[in-house]
């Protein structure tokens, strides 16, 4: 017989009150009501529950063994109260970041600071990852928010119950050794055409990386085959060896150093690029942190690409 956990409650605060009206003003219902829901009771039970007196009510052996199951009941509905409490308490001052390593070093620590001023008691974790696993990670729950970049193309078809927030455009330069002879030779802040840069070694991400892919592939269009001296994941391990005067090499513009012994260049065929993203469930409701991180780390590409547009290349 399917038990009413409802009813094991009503019983359980009838003993404790010794009164069907106590009782119903407990429950916000109706003495009515209550009588109505005891007597349902023990015509499924087929057994008296409640002995009603000029002083109140008493159970029965059998509705004071109910009660019992009720105050369990009871006490139960109660921690899961204060369980859930405690979570959505965390969760609407928890934070989980994913970004790849350019963003993790330019974007991210700038909105980081400023969440920090806004909501100091924030819970916020960040985690280094490459682009190929943001989706995943928001789609299995580890994650809250991810910064994921897409080569030249858009992000791929997302479920339903995950969103793209677009952050930036993110144009490709080409970084040159400061001695390099197109260095010298190319006016302050004109572009370069890839394949003037054909005859270069170069310091190339590692083969299977999409920048690697976008290089390979738009050098094939410009007719020819880099030659690629040193291999990195690392967009600052590539300006570093270039510095040494190892080669050249195409790099992010978010990525840009500087670095001591190097120069770039704008690139204007072809004009490469990479799409910046932030990638959140789509239902942020028991998260509020995503939306105000994402507020400000839009506030925080809206300024790098101002910086870019006020300073387009080296001179």
């Amino acid at each position: 017989m399917p038990v009413d956990p409802g009813r094991l409650r009503l019983l359980a605060l009838i003993e404790e009150y010794g009164s069907l009206t106590a009782a119903a003003h407990a429950l916000r219902l109706t003495p009515a009501a209550v009588t109505q829901q005891v007597a349902r009771a023990e015509r499924e039970w087929q057994v008296p529950l409640v002995l009603r007196g000029p002083r109140g009510a008493l159970l029965t052996e059998a509705g004071a063994l109910l009660a019992a199951h009720g105050r369990t009941v009871t006490a139960t509905a109660e921690q899961a109260a204060a369980d859930m409490r405690i979570l959505l308490g965390q969760l609407s001052l928890r934070l989980r970041i994913g970004a790849f390593q350019a963003a993790a070093l330019h974007l991210v620590p700038p909105a980081l600071t400023a969440l920090r001023h806004r909501h100091p008691d924030a819970d916020v974790s960040v985690v280094d990852l490459v682009s190929e696993r943001g989706l995943g990670e928001i789609a299995a729950g580890r994650l809250d928010l991810a910064v994921v970049a897409s080569w030249s193309r858009p992000l791929p078809p997302l479920p339903s119950h995950i969103v793209g927030h677009r952050l930036l455009h993110d144009p490709m330069v080409v970084v040159l050794p400061d001695d390099h002879p197109l260095a010298a030779a190319t006016p302050p802040g004109s572009p370069l055409r890839l394949g003037q840069l054909r005859d270069d070694a170069w310091v190339a991400i590692v083969a299977g990386h999409a920048a690697r892919e976008q290089l390979d592939r738009a050098a094939r269009e410009e007719g020819f085959k880099p030659h690629v001296r040193f291999e990195t994941e690392s967009f600052d391990v590539a300006q570093a060896l270039v510095g040494a005067g190892s080669g050249v090499a195409l790099v992010s513009r978010l990525a840009l150093t500087g670095i001591p012994g190097t120069t770039h260049r704008e690139l204007d065929r072809p004009p490469l690029h990479r799409e910046i993203h932030a990638v959140t469930q789509s239902d942020t409701t028991l998260t509020p942190l995503v939306e105000v991180f994402l507020g400000l780390l839009r506030d925080v590409a809206r300024e790098r690409t101002a910086t870019w547009d006020e300073q387009p290349g080296d001179g």
